[in-house]
């Protein structure tokens, strides 16, 4: 199935598939084979264009993850999803040269990098030579650290320099503009007013003609916002979202699949 949507002009929902034990939200639930099937299914049928599938939690302060557990974490879920006939188009979350070069045996279409190329170098190859897609990603600092003390003179300027030099590497590496995707990193080394900025100026991010992607769903600014635990922040998200089709962003990062495609075919609709 290709990455495109069917939609004119509204976003691609790339639906979020952790086999992690700690990741902020879904941390455990699609562990074993038997939910993960379920649970890419059932997302697919309701209307993901994109399964992101991770085996590395990067919510703050989580823990680091070896090379070895990553690949037994990712690679037998990828392997599970093919074997259940499953076609949606998979990303894979991953900073690692090594665990994009072994899923793409098993037919990624897509590598999301939270650290933008700058963890391993090998990783830029691997696309290249796969022609896949590549999301690009702005984070302050690391996961386990990035939210200690998250600063910024103009959070918009910095994130368009960062992504103005990441493309630029990019490019050097052999991978094409058209393979090119940039995410702002919403809650990745940012407080509450620098997400405030980004969401609402998400459109700036446009400048350079790439794709926009960005991961909102259920995280902590709506709880610094609203009060709100994880599990109550769907409305919150669901109000970001519309607030990101207005913006003109072309994939939203979500864990709530069926709500965001009745969103869109209201909005469509309308």
């Amino acid at each position: 199935m290709s990455v495109e949507t069917e939609m004119k002009n509204l976003p691609k929902l790339m639906a979020i598939l952790n086999v992690t034990p700690d990741s902020f939200y879904d941390g455990g639930e699609y562990n074993q084979k038997k939910e993960l099937v379920e649970r890419a299914r059932c997302v697919s049928e309701a209307g993901a264009d994109i399964l992101d599938i991770g085996g590395v939690s990067t919510r703050p302060g989580a823990s680091e993850v070896t090379e070895d557990a990553e690949l037994e974490r990712v690679i037998p879920a990828l392997t599970a999803l093919r074997e259940a006939g499953i076609d949606t188009a998979v990303s894979i979350d991953t900073f690692r040269g090594s665990v994009a070069a072994a899923a793409c045996e098993h037919g990624i279409a897509m590598v999301n990098d939270v650290t933008a190329l700058r963890a391993d170098p090998e990783l830029a190859a691997v696309v290249a030579e796969n022609d896949l897609k590549l999301v690009l990603m702005h984070m302050q600092g690391r996961p386990q650290t990035m939210q200690e003390n998250p600063t910024y003179d103009d959070v918009i300027e910095e994130i368009n320099a960062f992504f103005g030099k990441r493309i630029e590497f990019a490019l050097k590496q052999g991978l094409s503009e058209e393979q090119l995707i940039l995410d702002p990193g919403v809650g990745f080394g940012k407080r509450l007013k620098h997400n405030r900025r980004l969401l609402a100026e998400v459109d700036q991010f446009k400048k350079f003609g790439l794709p926009v992607l960005v991961g909102h769903s259920r995280k902590s600014y709506l709880g610094d916002l609203l009060g709100r635990p994880v599990e109550e922040r769907l409305p919150g998200t669901l109000a970001t979202s519309a607030r990101l089709i207005l913006k003109g962003v072309d994939v939203l990062r979500v864990h709530d699949v069926k709500a965001h495609k009745d969103l869109l075919e209201v909005w469509d609709w309308l």
